[in-house]
């Protein structure tokens, strides 16, 4: 007697396999900045605290969300409006100029409070965890008139911020790059976010291993490769020697992996372009899946270690999956919920749109609540 399979058990588990790697994605960026700000040495015991980059990337995959939901139902949508009015909603937590993002948001007609949606409410988001100042600097200028707000910077938050948007699929790349740029206007910051985009989403999409025989090593590689090989060389100059840097950061891994000054020299500031360097050096260095601490602890060396460790552990998470992390180190996380959530919820718009659209009735009738469209 043949059995038949279930027609929705393929989708079934492709849909799980990339829960569990969004989720790596997510959960892995905050491990990196935890540890790298330990300089690779956490707490062994109590909680782990989340960086800066970490609170930013959560409010990047809430805006990220509401700008779906907003083009579901209102048919048109501006993603870098929406996902600067989720930095504000940071910004206003974190007591940056709250009295202004009040006026120019809470203004807004609406029967609800602001700020709004559900990440507004957790307490770890409103607490002071590092410096962001070309962020802050950017957002404190909301009312300006001539509505250009970013200041002349290629620092880290530009990237780490914005690794989330990798989920949304080869289409958004560009829009990371639009997201640096809210706040960073040099455009080494506005190309680094988007190249990043496209390594993660080689990453999240790489085949899984067909057994136990078949290494995962070589699959991060080659997602890392792949990535660097879809990479616009041109027009221009800039393009290209960005895509040359990438490609040998990644020789270099090959051929010198985990050298500690090697890094330090293609990572040696904390700009989005080192921290995209190091990270994607170190991840290539450790490819394996029970490499993922030691990835970090490596990463956390360079002279900037909390971003190259961000950028690391959201490839390796990436292409690994949730289930690869460190359990002493997820379990431990303050944010590790929120994370996930975000993670299940952004994948969830992607794939069914629990709010429904603007002429068909979703099955959620607190989505909208959760995350309002604007």
């Amino acid at each position: 007697m043949v059995a038949h399979e279930d027609p929705h058990q393929e989708y079934r588990r492709r849909v799980a396999g990339m829960q569990s790697r969004v989720r790596g994605l997510m959960l892995g960026l905050a491990l990196g900045d935890t540890v790298g700000a330990a300089r690779g040495g956490p707490p062994t015991a109590g909680p782990l605290r989340a960086g800066v980059s970490t609170q930013l990337a959560c409010f990047t995959a809430e805006g990220v969300i509401r700008a779906m939901v907003r083009g579901r139902h209102k048919g048109v949508c501006h993603p870098p409006g929406v996902v600067l009015h989720a930095y504000c909603r940071w910004a206003a937590l974190q007591g940056v100029e709250a009295a202004r993002m009040r006026r120019r948001w809470a203004s807004h007609p609406s029967d609800r409070p602001w700020p709004d949606g559900w990440l507004a409410g957790v307490p770890a988001l409103a607490e002071r965890r590092g410096s962001a100042p070309a962020t802050v600097t950017a957002l404190s200028r909301i009312e300006d008139p001539h509505s250009r707000i970013a200041v002349p910077s290629r620092g880290c938050h530009a990237l780490t911020r914005t690794l989330p948007v990798a989920v949304a699929g080869p289409q958004w790349a560009e829009q990371a790059g639009e997201f640096a740029a809210l706040t960073h206007g040099d455009p080494a910051a506005r190309s680094t976010a988007a190249q990043a985009a496209v390594l993660l989403q080689h990453c999240l999409t790489a085949p899984r291993p067909d057994g136990p025989a078949d290494p995962a090593d070589r699959i991060a590689r080659e997602a890392l490769e792949a990535g660097i090989a879809a990479l616009p060389s041109g027009p221009g100059r800039a393009l290209g020697d960005e895509r040359q840097r990438l490609a040998a950061a990644f020789r270099h891994a090959l051929d010198r992996p985990a050298e500690p000054a090697l890094l330090a020299r293609l990572a040696p500031d904390a700009s989005a372009p080192a921290a995209l360097l190091g990270g994607l050096y170190t991840a290539a260095s450790f490819p394996r899946r029970d490499r993922f601490g030691a990835a970090l602890a490596f990463a956390s060396g360079a002279p900037d270690g909390d971003s190259v460790a961000c950028v690391t552990g959201a490839l390796l998470g990436a292409v690994h999956g949730a289930e690869a992390l460190p359990v002493d180190l997820v379990s431990r996380h303050e944010l590790a919920w929120v994370l996930d959530v975000l993670a299940r919820d952004l994948l969830a718009q992607i794939e069914d749109s629990p709010s429904g659209s603007e002429y068909v009735p979703g099955w959620d009738p607190h989505w909208w609540d959760r995350y309002p469209g604007w």
